[in-house]
């Protein structure tokens, strides 16, 4: 039980915090020091993630496919072209022979209902009977209550997965059926066998046929399944079960009958974009890292406690932050050590390319500029896009190269992500599970030093209690024994 100042007339409580804010001034330093290594531990972690981003970019830049980007285009529009990385500049000479078309057909005319209006999908086919698909050796019943609509899903869903797998619609419009093969080519064509007539005037409609075929010319705007077949530069290639295929690093469709020129030509506007957006997030990066390098530290603003807030305005409280946050990362030496080592990977020739060959970014309109503007790579853009476009596979060595030390994109993707690394063991991810990173290691031992303190306090705050309880005590003890005498031996004078 704590006892106040009842007998001594002291402000118990006052002198205990006091006492205590002496006590509690390791305390506050340790506290004040963790507070200070958790937000240096956040500004590694943005300069990480900001460093993991442009580690991304660069990793495109050491794959040759970011540099063989290509353009081409068709003189007759027979076929549709979309170069890969495998094309090459150049004409070449195609010719459609056929285009691949799946097998389809559909209702001669509206079928009716049973009180003969046009039919709607809801209502009932109102007969009865089987119809077979050939190639697929498939029957289907069909009992009288189903309606159109149901008739249509149970004709495709007995396909699922055969061969040919069909798609069928009733249409309410046209009061037709519509059937499809869901693939195309030659072997995608079938026939419908119907049990009588009356079944057969409800999916077709074509009076005196029981046996339909997508072969059948009979049947208004059918057509046969056919194979895709093309000519490339002499070279046959047939038996296409779709309109598409890859002849060369072109990646053709096939659109109509007829013969096609396509001009490829080397396009330099892939890999100049790749390298531009690369560049400006690189400068935008080590703008930002080398701010927090030279960034002044102000020692004398501490991070402030909860105490030392509940006296101060927002705007105070903000601007003193504001100083107690600057040079977090001054002079840090992984990212001083990080800046120099790409600054060396941009601009170091590549050794391993032949003679005479397109080795530093300079020959390409890249440069530093001046040492003052913190290593910021500047773009010649003109120069950029002539190289691409007159010397493309020189670049493309220039960054993708794997001999020796490797290209630039090499280089710098390799910096970069040493660097990550690094950050990562002193700093920590938070989206790994378990950080066992240096900071975060020391952020578990300070915890343990702050429950440490607190229990220490604890202790000495409940022993001063004590001992002022003890002394209010004995003043009170002091004080009725006083009383007694002065009631007992003069009489109460």
């Amino acid at each position: 039980m704590r006892v106040g100042g009842l007998a001594s007339g002291m402000d118990t409580d006052s002198i205990v915090k006091e006492m205590m804010q002496v006590r509690k001034l390791p305390l506050d330093k340790l506290m004040q020091e963790k507070t200070w290594t958790e937000w240096q531990q956040e500004s590694y972690r943005e300069s990480n993630l900001a460093l993991s981003g442009l580690r991304d970019l660069a990793s495109n830049l050491r794959l040759q496919r970011t540099f063989n980007a290509y353009s081409a285009t068709t003189l007759a529009g027979n076929v549709t072209v979309s170069p890969t990385a495998n094309a090459m500049s150049g004409s070449y000479e195609v010719n459609v022979h056929s285009v691949a078309k799946a097998a389809k057909m559909h209702s001669a005319a509206g079928v009716q209902n049973s009180t003969g209006s046009a039919a709607k999908s809801t209502d009932k086919i109102g007969v009865a009977g089987t119809i077979t698909i050939s190639g697929t050796a498939t029957a289907v019943d069909i009992t009288e209550t189903m309606s159109f609509a149901d008739v249509a899903k149970k004709l495709q869903d007995a396909t699922a997965g055969s061969v040919p797998a069909l798609r069928v619609n009733f249409d309410d419009t046209t009061s037709s059926f519509f059937i499809s093969t869901k693939e195309m080519g030659a072997a995608q064509n079938f026939s419908l066998d119907f049990s009588s007539q009356a079944l057969a005037d409800k999916i077709i409609n074509k009076p005196g046929l029981t046996s339909f075929s997508t072969a059948d010319t009979a049947l208004t705007n059918t057509s046969t399944a056919t194979n895709g077949k093309v000519t490339f530069e002499g070279i046959v290639i047939d038996n296409l079960t779709s309109n598409k295929t890859t002849i060369n690093g072109l990646a053709l469709t096939l659109e109509k009958i007829g013969a096609d020129t396509i001009t490829v030509k080397s396009d330099a506007t892939k890999p100049f974009e790749a390298i531009k957006s690369f560049v400006e997030k690189y400068n935008e990066t080590i703008e930002a890292i080398e701010k927090k390098l030279v960034e002044k530290r102000y020692r004398d603003f501490q991070p402030l406690s909860d105490e030392q807030k509940k006296d101060m305005s927002e705007t105070e409280i903000e601007l003193w932050q504001e100083k107690s946050k600057s040079g977090l990362l001054r002079n840090d030496p992984i990212l001083k050590s990080a800046l120099q080592d790409l600054r060396r990977a941009f601009m170091d020739p590549v050794s391993s390319l032949a003679t005479g060959s397109i080795n530093t970014l300079a020959e390409i309109g890249i440069s530093t500029g001046d040492y003052r503007e913190g290593g910021k790579l500047f773009i010649n853009e003109d120069k950029l896009k002539k190289a691409l476009t007159d010397k493309p596979d020189e670049v493309m060595q220039l960054f993708s190269t794997n001999a020796g030390g490797g290209g630039i994109g090499q280089r710098v993707y390799g910096e970069l992500n040493d660097t990550v690394k690094r950050l990562s063991e002193r700093a920590g991810n938070p989206s790994y599970t378990v950080d066992n990173s240096t900071i975060s290691k020391r952020l578990r031992q300070m915890d343990e030093e702050i429950t440490r303190w607190q229990d220490r306090l604890g202790k000495i705050e409940d022993r001063y209690w004590r001992q002022f309880t003890a002394m209010e005590k004995a003043l009170s003890q002091m004080n009725s024994q006083s009383t007694w005498m002065q009631q007992n031996m003069f009489g109460g004078m």
